[in-house]
């Protein structure tokens, strides 16, 4: 193979992809959708607030009426001497917008009905108030009527709120908060993102390549160079493509969001980030501790944790995320994102470089892409459940096999991989590269110039077969 015309091949492959139109809208136009994705949110979770209704009641219990207290969002009043018939049907009247109508108690099940009546659909927020205000006054009535003295003080001390407090200790006795939430988070992102760029990019060689034989340019090619030199300058080609793109994605979306902070205001943007949705969502990561106090710097989240310290502090769930952050090696989650997303690329770029050169059109290659993208996708979803069971003999063996360990052990890498496992399974990846890189050749140099016929697998083989 030459070098030089390896070289020519990759920077005409290169320049004619980023000079497209159709890159230049993606490469621009993806960064703002990735901003407004981490910005909207935020800003309507902030206003998108109920507007404040009144709730007419009428309380035939008797029960009821002592837990209803009016708010920001929901104002009471309570009607006498009338039948939700006659109020229901014109709620203007009343000037209410909404009718809450409670039934008489019922003392052998000893709770109530209740029926809420208006023009237009609840929202949900005002329907779960109201429905725990209605909850909260059925159990205080149960309590009360055992008749044990004080029965309501002791059943909420009896009740447990235990959280779990996981940490990791490393050989020097060394403790630090580690909580799998975060570790799902990371491994959910990370299984995603690489599917999505090597689905991404290899349709684009498989694309690019029927695109040249489809207009004939690929006979003039391959007039002057060697079709295995074409195949793999394309390949290469697109892979510098896609890390410019990649690269460009992170630069312009950090630009657009510092923008949009100066002129939305960074505290009111943290505020809104800040809201009591996202401290809830924070929670769910790491589900054992609660959002409280200051944020302590990295330095105090790493350090060495005393045991009555550790037993009796509540860490904060943001020192949660952080510590366990912080308990992840980087440097190789980095290492192993760019050797399995390189050579996860090469693997399927050239399996779909060879399914493009047999096909003239898009349209048929779909029967030939089933074989290859159905690994794809099966690693996909075991890197979705991977967190459930890092270790389990599923989620191995898809970190070992090649065609899927490229999304499934960067799934498991958060959760601590050994090392011999992370080397061993690139190994393998490599080497299944360079064989299906061979194969793809012989059937690409073949193919490469069929006119006039639908191939099948029976014609690939035949292609590979020939010297």
């Amino acid at each position: 193979m030459n070098f030089r015309t390896l070289g020519i091949i990759i920077q005409r492959e290169y320049l004619n992809k980023v000079k497209k139109k159709s890159f230049l809208i993606i490469t621009f136009l993806a960064p703002i959708l990735f901003a407004a994705l981490c910005i909207l949110p935020a800003l309507i979770m902030a206003g998108a607030k109920e507007e404040a209704k009144k709730v007419g009641v009428i309380d035939r219990s008797g029960i009821v009426t002592p837990y209803l207290e009016s708010g920001d969002t929901i104002e009471y009043v309570f009607l006498q001497d009338v039948l939700p018939e006659e109020v229901k049907t014109d709620l203007s009247k009343y000037g209410i917008d909404v009718l809450l109508s409670i039934s008489e108690l019922d003392t052998a099940q000893r709770t109530v009905t209740a029926d809420s009546y208006s023009e237009k659909p609840l929202g949900m927020d005002t329907g779960a108030i109201i429905e725990n205000r209605i909850n909260d006054a059925v159990e205080a009535y149960r309590i009360e009527s055992y008749g044990i003295e004080n029965l309501e003080e002791i059943m909420a001390g009896v009740k447990s709120n235990v959280h779990l407090h996981s940490y990791t200790v490393d050989e020097s006795g060394k403790e630090t908060i580690s909580e799998s939430g975060v570790y799902m988070a990371i491994s959910m992102l990370l299984g995603m993102a690489i599917y999505m760029f090597i689905a991404l990019f290899s349709g684009m060689v498989m694309s690019s390549v029927i695109e040249e034989k489809s207009s004939r340019v690929v006979e003039v090619l391959v007039s002057s160079v060697k079709a295995t030199e074409l195949l793999f300058g394309k390949i290469i080609g697109v892979a510098l493509v896609a890390l410019t793109q990649f690269l460009l994605w992170i630069v312009l979306t950090l630009a657009i969001l510092a923008v949009a902070s100066g002129f939305i205001g960074k505290d009111k943007l943290m505020g809104a980030l800040s809201s009591t949705d996202t401290a809830q969502m924070t929670e769910m990561m790491a589900p054992g501790v609660h959002m409280s106090g200051d944020v302590p710097s990295l330095e105090e989240l790493t350090a060495p944790s005393d045991s009555v310290a550790v037993a009796s502090a509540e860490p904060s769930g943001m020192q949660a995320v952080l510590s366990t952050l912080s308990n992840i090696n980087l440097a190789e989650l980095l290492v192993s994102f760019l050797v399995f997303f390189i050579f996860g690329y090469l693997l399927y770029a050239s399996l779909f470089a060879a399914i493009g050169s047999a096909v003239e059109n898009e349209g048929d290659s779909q029967q030939l892409q089933l074989p290859v993208t159905v690994p794809l996708l099966l690693g996909f979803f075991i890197a979705i459940y991977a967190f459930k069971a890092p270790d389990s003999a599923l989620v191995f063996w898809g970190s070992m096999i090649p065609f899927t360990s490229p999304i499934v052990m960067l799934a498991r890498i958060p959760f601590g991989v050994p090392a011999w496992e992370i080397i061993l399974s690139a190994v393998l990846l490599i080497a299944t590269f360079a064989v299906c890189a061979w194969i793809s050749a012989k059937i690409y140099k073949v193919g490469i110039l069929m006119f006039g016929k639908k191939s099948t697998w029976k014609d690939l083989w035949k292609w590979f077969k020939q010297k």
